[in-house]
């Protein structure tokens, strides 16, 4: 199958050809609009999204403009953040205040969170106020909150309501979501009692009474729970969908699978991004916002490098008696720097999946310095034997064999500990833990191996 039918607008989508693009390309550098949109008539609001992030920057103007009388609300969700402000701009705040209206409240939040708070209250100004006040629910939660993420469009029932009835009314309420899974139970106070599938009351008789169906666990979600945990929650109970309650326990929402998948990806890449120490760097961002984005970190290394210079040069005098130390040095640090980074990574997964909590820290901290112990138990035989046969001196290789299990173990311990530390203190650590263990391991690689030289072969 090469076609994908999207029901809800009974319309007919191909897969996004990549090759598209320098046809795009071509009708934008001959401002032929007819080409352009009759080029986007079968592609989906995120394959749209995808050619804007794509095409270099100086177009992105003349794309919009050909394809503002067809333009898909969605294509804003799916767009890059800072692509997004500027798409915006492009539209106008009349303009993208009436296409808002036409999304679900969830992805009009996305669109709009993150703009300049004028540029956000123009556009807000501009909807009517019923629309504007369900918006401004969601916006006076905390950034990267449950509140944010959650849609305002679902189904409350009464329990005392029959399947009949209820049935009944999914067919013929006005004001119902475009698509919804469950159904939630509410009492006279509107608190969540039940979540009944929809599939569920389908497939019951008329005249049963809905509190007296099987419903799922019901797993509430609060407004100012982080998106983190909200999407470990939707991993622990395997969820489809989940309601969304305000501090009195009353229902105000709910979040969907779609939603907790976004969060997933959006985590997952920062989170290696800062591993990576690049921030919230995008591939839209020119070159000055990137080269500022990634100098910090650069700077912090090259602290570190002199740190670890540092150290090298209290022993410049041991290595100038033996060149043998400078060929094998960098070896005992790079090791050690590998083996604390595969530590650092499963590290800082754990404790974003809450798979490393308090009750077994000391056991991981355990099994990651006997691994690493064993790890250098190995490499040491292999490196200390090649760098006697190497140098033809075996004392050489015995002090190369003990530096490696040192720093190895050091690195193990570091990769664990660091993160547990920051994490603690209420630093991100996927931000500076790669920083510090890098650091950690090359002084201690130098130190170790360099001081047991000076101490047993000079």
């Amino acid at each position: 199958m090469n076609e994908i039918k999207v029901n809800n607008q009974n319309k007919l989508f191909t897969p996004f050809d990549p090759s598209l693009i320098s046809q795009i390309m071509d009708a934008l550098d001959t401002s032929d609009s007819a080409k352009t949109v009759s080029l986007m008539k079968d592609l989906s609001a995120v394959d749209i999204a995808d050619i804007i992030n794509l095409i270099p920057r100086s177009e992105v103007k003349n794309f919009i403009h050909f394809i503002e009388n067809d333009f898909n609300p969605e294509i804003l969700s799916e767009l890059e953040e800072t692509l997004r402000e500027e798409v915006i701009n492009l539209l106008g705040h009349s303009y993208v205040a009436e296409v808002l209206q036409k999304l679900e409240t969830d992805d009009a939040i996305h669109v709009i969170e993150d703009l300049e708070e004028d540029d956000k209250n123009l556009i807000l100004d501009k909807i009517p106020k019923t629309e504007r006040d369900e918006l401004q629910i969601s916006l006076n939660y905390p950034e990267d909150s449950a509140g944010r993420l959650m849609s305002l469009d679902f189904v409350a029932l009464k329990p005392n309501m029959n399947v009949g009835d209820a049935i009944d009314f999914l067919r013929t309420g006005d004001d119902l979501p475009i698509e919804f899974y469950e159904v939630y139970l509410v009492d006279l106070s509107f608190k969540p009692v039940a979540a009944i599938s929809l599939s569920n009351i389908i497939r019951s008789p008329r005249d049963i009474v809905l509190d007296g169906l099987q419903s799922h666990e019901l797993v509430t979600i609060s407004g100012e729970m982080d998106r983190e945990l909200v999407a470990y929650q939707f991993e622990r109970f395997d969820l489809v969908s989940a309601p969304v309650i305000n501090k009195k326990g009353c229902l105000i929402g709910v979040i969907t699978a779609d939603d907790v998948v976004e969060v997933l990806k959006d985590e997952a890449g920062e989170d290696i991004k800062l591993l990576g120490g690049v921030g919230d760097e995008d591939i839209t961002d020119n070159i000055i916002q990137a080269s500022r984005g990634r100098f910090s970190w650069l700077f912090v290394n090259l602290i570190t490098a002199i740190l670890a210079s540092m150290v090298i040069g209290i022993f410049d005098g041991t290595i100038e008696e033996m060149v043998a130390l400078a060929v094998l040095m960098p070896i005992v640090a790079s090791m050690g720097g590998n083996a604390g980074t595969q530590t650092l990574t499963i590290a800082v997964r754990s404790l974003s999946t809450r798979d490393l909590i308090p009750l077994n820290y000391k056991r991981i901290i355990n099994r990651e310095i006997f691994v690493s112990f064993l790890n250098g138990i190995f490499f040491a035989i292999i490196l200390g034997t090649l760098s006697a046969l190497w140098f033809g001196n075996i004392p050489l290789g015995v002090v190369l064999a003990f530096a490696m299990v040192l720093n190895m173990v050091v690195a193990g311990f570091s990769g664990i500990i660091i993160p547990l530390i920051l994490n603690k203190i209420g630093v991100d650590p996927a931000v500076a833990s790669s920083v510090f263990v890098t650091t950690v391991t090359d002084v201690v690689g130098f130190f170790s191996f360099l001081g047991l030289a000076a101490i047993f072969l000079v």
